[in-house]
């Protein structure tokens, strides 16, 4: 009989083990899963803004420059050290991100300038025909348009281009530690510095209107979430003391969401009644 009440018991305490490790393991890639897509779902909001009001006023495309070459030395880094698949996954779904989020930002401009032309074309017809002419590419090399281009082809050449450099760099230095450890400093770093363009946009125009705030939230909750996560994985360093930096600037943008609301309100109002 205590033979049997002895193999009921260790059936059951295996059972609940069993249990525990399915619950580990669906945490831990609910976890995963919410690292690769978390990145790129705060942009959805500013997407689909940009796209219902047809306009790119309050965003700064430098956004999306600081994210892409971010998350291209992030993939460097992980040839000259190995991190978390999730995370590469992560940064190569946050570059097809920002890519699709200049494109659309490229569209709009373009739209909103023939539009101003055929407005300008009844005023100041010479005037006119010279701003027609006035197109930026990448392979101009002028550094006054710096990603500031009238054509999605240039930023896409920009990136490959940098990629391009990155990946040679690396493969001479792979076995150079100091070398592969300042790729992922300053990978990490770039993403920290992500929310200080929209900062300094905010800040010159004295309002974030324009500005999606369940974007920053968004970014605010993500950060957060995760810089735990570095932490708990035990991540390179790299990954949390530029996770920590980063939730400082997102609760600095979210500080100027309070003080510059009259302003922004006015603006927001005076759209509406137009």
């Amino acid at each position: 009989m205590e033979a049997e009440v002895t193999t009921q018991k260790y059936i059951f305490f295996d059972f609940q083990g069993d249990l525990s490790s399915m619950a580990l393991s669906g945490v831990t890639l609910a976890c995963e899963l919410a690292m690769i897509f978390g990145g790129v779902v705060p942009f959805v909001p500013q997407y689909l803004d940009i796209r219902r009001k047809e306009t790119t006023k309050g965003f700064s495309i430098y956004v999306c420059l600081a994210l892409l070459v971010a998350n291209t030395l992030r993939i460097l880094f992980w040839f000259g050290r190995f991190y978390e698949t999730p995370l590469l996954i992560q940064s190569i779904l946050m570059n097809i991100a920002m890519l699709a989020l200049i494109h659309l930002c490229v569209k709009i401009n373009s739209q909103n300038q023939i539009l101003r032309r055929k407005e300008r074309l009844f005023q100041d017809e010479e005037n006119e025909k010279l701003e027609v002419f006035e197109h930026h590419i990448f392979i101009d090399f002028d550094s006054v348009y710096f990603w500031q281009w009238s054509d999605f082809q240039s930023y896409v050449e920009c990136i490959l281009s940098f990629a391009a450099c990155g990946s040679l760099l690396m493969f001479i230095f792979i076995d150079n530690v100091y070398f592969v450890e300042t790729v992922g400093f300053f990978a990490l770093f770039t993403e920290a510095m992500l929310g200080v363009p929209q900062f300094y946009r905010n800040y010159c125009n004295k309002s974030t209107y324009g500005m999606s705030l369940p974007m920053v939230l968004m970014w605010t909750c993500g950060d957060i979430f995760k810089t735990t996560y570095f932490i708990l994985r035990k991540t390179p360093p790299q990954f949390f003391i530029c996770g920590s930096l980063q939730i400082t600037v997102d609760l600095a943008i979210l500080m100027q969401v309070w003080l510059y609301y009259e302003k922004s309100s006015k603006q927001i109002k005076s759209e509406e009644i137009n």
